[in-house]
């Protein structure tokens, strides 16, 4: 007699039980992976969520980037835009097609620029470069400041209105180079290296405003990292902001966050130090005071000792002696506290010298165009331009009158 096997169990899935297998399969094999394309079809939702395709010339793929690591980029891609993400692979189990679920993202020209920076970086650090037992201490006091910059960036103009205020007794020299572009490092490299050669700085400052790393890459050259190491006084590095960092940040006897905050880190407090001064004064006159007063008493003691013992002969020379050291102690005391407010009066003399208000109060004008610069040449001005004169009570509107008003 014949028996009839049973049908093997079927193990049966859902549409929605094999997506989700797939994407767990998915998920678990394949590690986070770079992957770098052309962006198309972007679409940002309401979410916040950004849904595109990354594509090259032979095929594309679908990808997701939620709103919680979209947000920290500092670049707003689109359509068309070149990018380098990092993501893992997924599935949309919904529609049972496979995604990329992007966690970071940057411009493609910048990733490239990233991976030199650090390559650049390693290497350098490598060498020693970064150490900090290499880098020198500032002076105290500088007498002049080379500045190497744009002439006509923010930089300079927020560099120098911190050393009115702050020291106006250093003297300061702009070194203008070409701070952006592919001419720009060769430029920064030679103008450090002529600063170096002088020997006319006491201080260096390598600086510009922010940007982004495409901005900055002029101060992540390797030939501008190593003029600074090889220059003979300390360089001072301000590049960007606060958050950004450079490769001569890193090589610089000394980083600042922004180029006002070198200024305020190079240049002694100018008001700090009259206050000092002044102090000092008063110590030493205090000073004298009390040796006086101590001598005095010293003499009192030996004259009323001689008294009681009534030597009337001894008695007129210790007052003969007595009356000596006490004019030698008015003479004395005359003399340092001259000399106290010579050094007072010359300090006074040399930050007067150098206000740009004492200037204007014996009868000069600063002239302004309408974006506050000083106008330096007469060549600048432009017929019709509006003016501003800058006197010692006050400013006046001007314009410039005709054709040959800049001659």
């Amino acid at each position: 007699m014949m028996s009839i096997e049973a049908p093997a169990a079927r193990n049966v899935l859902t549409p929605s039980a094999l997506n989700r297998l797939v994407r767990e399969l998915l998920e678990d094999a394949l590690p986070m992976v770079w992957i770098e394309g052309e962006i198309s079809n972007f679409m940002r939702a309401g979410s916040g969520h950004w849904y595109f395709s990354l594509k090259d010339a032979g095929a594309e793929v679908r990808c997701a980037m939620f709103a919680r690591s979209n947000a920290p980029l500092r670049f707003r891609p689109g359509n068309g835009s070149k990018v380098l993400a990092r993501a893992r692979v997924s599935l949309y189990e919904t529609r049972g097609s496979y995604q990329l679920i992007v966690e970071a993202m940057e411009d493609a020209g910048e990733g490239a620029l990233r991976r030199a920076f650090e390559l650049l970086k390693a290497k350098l650090q490598a060498e020693g470069l970064f150490d900090a037992s290499r880098k020198r201490n500032l002076p105290a006091f500088p007498r002049r400041l080379g500045v190497v910059t744009s002439a006509r960036g923010a930089a300079i103009r927020d560099v120098l209105s911190v050393a009115q205020r702050r020291f106006a007794l250093t003297a300061i020299e702009v070194l203008p180079v070409l701070v952006q572009g592919t001419e720009a490092p060769a430029q920064i490299a030679a103008m450090l290296r002529a600063a170096s050669n002088s020997h006319r700085y006491d201080v260096i400052l390598l600086t510009r405003g922010g940007g982004s790393l495409e901005d900055l890459a002029a101060f992540n050259d390797e030939s501008v990292a190593r003029a600074i190491v090889a220059s003979a006084v300390p360089v001072v590095s301000a590049v960007g902001h606060e958050v950004d960092f450079s490769i001569s940040d890193f090589v610089a006897d000394l980083r600042a966050p922004t180029p006002s905050a070198a200024a305020e880190l190079i240049l002694p407090d100018g008001a700090a130090l009259a206050r000092t001064l002044s102090t000092s004064a008063m110590r030493l006159r205090q000073a004298w005071n009390r040796h006086a007063q101590n001598s005095q008493q010293r003499v009192d003691q030996l004259a009323a000792r001689l008294q009681a013992q009534r030597p009337q002969q001894r008695l007129a020379a210790g007052r003969e002696r007595m009356d000596g050291l006490q004019r030698r102690l008015a003479a004395a005391w005359a003399r340092s506290d001259e000399h106290a407010r010579q050094q007072l009066d010359g300090l006074a003399r040399a930050l007067n010298a150098v206000s740009p208000l004492g200037v204007l109060k014996r009868g000069y004008a600063i002239l302004l165009d309408a974006s506050g610069n000083v106008l330096r040449s007469a060549q600048s001005a432009r017929p019709g331009e509006a003016l501003r004169a800058r006197l010692a009570d006050g400013e006046l509107p001007l314009r410039v009158d005709g054709p040959d008003a800049a001659r």
